[in-house]
């Protein structure tokens, strides 16, 4: 029996006529070489005219409609705004003049396109503005010749091209063709940041208005002719093979049309599952309901929470592989004025975007096209090209909206999977996980354990400092890996100014061993680094008896953290906090960006603990729009109170226990506090901002715990109501 058709928010959005926007929503253009790109529908279906690249980047039509290409995916986090945002203000148009296009993988092209490591703006801000400014001189250099005047007499705004002498002006449209022959200057004069119309300025995002009128095609929107739908019962325990399996059942539902058994790649081990492809989801669904499938689960360990955080602590007691050593750590211990130890535990995390993972594949034999929500177009460009066997320039990725991605997105497994069945089934197909399969299949965020030793001195100096971290390394899950490689991101969210307070530390990790695949999740190592870090240091400050924010000035001794305590301190009114109230604070620091955020609980009437506010304070450098680095800031807030005291993935016998939002509990919009962001105004190089706003939030929360109830919380997650 087929269900019957009801209309989607979406649809219904549609078809009451709010989508006539000419937006574009991805489309390819050609390479370096100047003439006519392709045409391109819109948003609603429409078609534009059709546009002369400029440069890469960049194409313009005939009107001057100015069309940027975003190289990064955009998953909520704002590319979508900030690159166009970046090359605009450059090339002289206001954001009304251009369409966005979402760019092909093409790492040659576009350089890395992996959107990971908040790493959009700070890793090609450079870049960006050259391209803009090249273009612009392209186009004020063709007019100069039109005009037969001096480039120098001529200026760009608006769209055009200005003559000072003679006032005599020409449209970018007019002008385009001839501009595209010319050579792009390879060192174009930039704008001083006083002279900037765009950057720094809270423009409203252009993907705002597509998505809220339904005309956003996300990965799983996305539809081909003769496209065919795959659900995948995957195995539960990660690494076990399939046995046998009886698709009898199965067969009986109408519209499916193959079973078979599919494998797709994590970390170089085989994850293998059976796939079912059916004319429609619904269909590809139920058939995958009604399998039997006997699994080989042997050849692993099948682990439960308890073994594993059993493991890690006892891994924590063993010799570390050592990163980073100053000094001598257990001399210094020894002798110091006062000695502080702890044990901090964090929980593995899902991923739980609000868009499951999905991707179309449409492999033929001399090439391949893959559509779908990518953190990393050019990764999975390069990966399918290496393991199907197919040039790299017959590998086609085009991205789509992603409904959040926070990592997950830019593996490259679930790309490869729909490609094994689509050339299995030799049709296109759209591979759709459910929200069960997103969630206990993982990659998760790995649980950690560490263990932290300080000694201070008599005036309440760090004189000692150590840390061990057992984890498992994300790194060293590939078949025959180096056991013996220490964990680079063992430093993550430490301020750097640390180093030089402290004469004496040692950083080092124990790679815990386990069947589990795990991966980057929101700021990486950094989530669960921060906690530990922030939480030990607020210890360290009340066994020396200081106050924890001046703690941390004594011991960050530098201009630009000076600046953000001073600053901190000010909009908190830190110095005249309640004695009734609980106040904590934490400071972290990655991908480029430093963040302080305090965080105040107080007891409500029943006795239970109540989050009131949160005040942060984000210092990126230079940065394109403030009003998304605020968006992100609170975004991360709010996920990483989620992380500390709402949600964690627990495994029994191997298999993960949570399996949809009935046990995985997201935080709920009646629980989150009131969160203030300021940015902080300086002249420093551009750091991240989509991840580095989530590490400080755990500790400064259980900070503030103990500030107020005199209880240290030193593992997550923990239950506000039972604190």
């Amino acid at each position: 029996m087929q269900p019957r058709a009801i209309k989607s928010r979406r649809q219904f959005i549609q078809q009451t006529g709010l989508t006539g926007i000419a937006l574009i929503l991805g489309a390819y253009l050609p390479g370096c070489n100047p003439g006519p790109g392709p045409k391109v529908v819109n948003a609603s279906g429409g078609t534009l005219p059709a546009s002369t690249e400029l440069m890469t980047w960049i194409s313009i039509d005939k009107t001057g409609k100015v069309t940027i290409l975003n190289h990064r995916s955009e998953m909520g986090q704002g590319s979508w705004q900030v690159v166009p945002q970046m090359i605009a203000e450059e090339l002289e148009v206001a954001m009304d003049q251009i369409n966005i296009l979402f760019a092909p993988g093409n790492q040659k092209k576009y350089g890395n396109q992996v959107t990971g490591g908040s790493s959009t703006v700070r890793g090609s801000y450079k870049h960006l503005l050259t391209i803009g400014a090249s273009a612009r001189e392209m186009l004020i250099a063709t007019a100069a010749k039109h005009w037969d005047a001096k480039p120098a007499d001529c200026y760009a705004e608006n769209g055009q091209v200005f003559h000072k002498p003679s006032n005599r002006s020409i449209n970018y449209g007019d002008l385009v063709e001839d501009a595209a022959k010319l050579t792009p200057p390879k060192d174009p004069k930039l704008k001083p940041r006083k002279e900037y119309k765009l950057i720094g300025k809270p423009l409203p995002r252009k993907d705002i208005p597509l998505k809220t009128n339904g005309a956003a095609i996300f990965g799983i929107d996305k539809r081909l002719p003769g496209m065919l739908y795959a659900s995948v019962e995957r195995n539960p325990r990660f690494r076990g093979k399939v046995k046998s399996f009886d698709d009898t059942q199965a067969k009986t539902v109408p519209g499916v049309r193959h079973v078979f058994v599919v494998k797709r790649t994590v970390f170089e081990n085989n994850f293998e599952g059976v796939a079912v492809v059916a004319d429609n989801l619904w269909a590809a669904m139920q058939g995958r309901k009604l399998l039997k499938v006997e699994w080989d689960d042997s050849g692993f360990e099948h682990l439960s929470s308890e073994q594993l955080f059993a493991r890690m602590h006892d891994d924590c007691k063993k010799p570390g592989l050592n990163d980073r050593t100053a000094g001598d750590f257990d001399r210094a211990f020894q002798k110091a004025n006062a000695k502080v130890e702890a044990v901090y535990e964090t929980p593995y995390q899902a991923h739980a975007c609000m868009e499951p993972l999905n991707c179309i594949a449409d492999v033929k034999p001399d090439s391949i096209e893959i559509w779908g929500p990518i953190q990393g177009p050019d990764w999975v460009q390069a990966d399918l090209s290496h393991r199907m066997g197919i040039p790299l320039d017959k590998v086609t990725v085009n991205m789509t909206f992603l409904g959040g991605g926070f990592g997950r997105k830019a593996f490259l497994d679930y790309p490869h999977e729909a490609a094994v069945i689509s050339k299995e089934i030799k049709a296109p197909v759209q591979v759709v996980w459910t929200r069960e399969d997103d969630l206990t299949q993982g990659p998760f965020r790995p649980g950690a354990v560490y263990g932290l030793k300080a000694g201070l001195s008599k005036d309440g100096h760090i004189e000692a400092f150590q840390l061990k971290t057992a984890t498992q390394n994300m790194g060293l899950q590939n078949p025959g890996a180096d056991m013996h490689s220490f964990n680079g991101d063992t430093l993550d969210g430490f301020c750097k100014p640390y180093y030089d307070a402290i004469n004496n530390y040692s950083f080092s990790d124990i790679p815990t061993v386990s069947p589990i695949p795990v991966m980057w999740w929101r700021s990486v190592y950094a989530s669960t680094n921060g906690f530990a870090y922030e939480s030990f240091m607020d210890e360290m400050a009340h066994a020396a008896g200081k106050d924890p924010l001046e703690f941390r000035r004594q011991h960050l001794d530098n201009e630009r953290y000076q600046a953000l305590i001073d600053q901190l301190a000010i909009l908190t009114d830190w110095k005249n906090r309640g004695k009734n109230e609980g106040w904590g604070v934490a400071i972290t620091e990655c991908f480029n960006s430093i963040v302080g955020e305090v965080v105040k609980v107080s007891r409500k009437p029943d006795g239970k603990i109540k989050v009131d506010k949160v005040v942060a304070l984000m210092d990126c450098g230079w940065y394109v729009n403030p009003d998304i680095i605020r968006q992100q800031v609170e975004g991360s807030i709010i996920m990483a109170l989620g992380a500390a005291s709402k949600h964690d993935i627990q495994f029994k016998d191997g298999k993960a226990v949570q399996t949809n939002f009935d046990t995985y509990n997201m935080s709920r919009i009646h629980e989150i506090p009131d969160i203030e962001v300021h940015v902080v105004d300086n002249d420093e190089k551009a750091g991240g901002v989509g991840e580095p706003g989530l590490p400080p939030l755990a500790p400064a929360l259980c900070n503030a715990i103990f500030d107020l109830t005199g209880k240290r919380i030193r593992r997550l997650p923990f239950d506000l109501d039972k604190v």
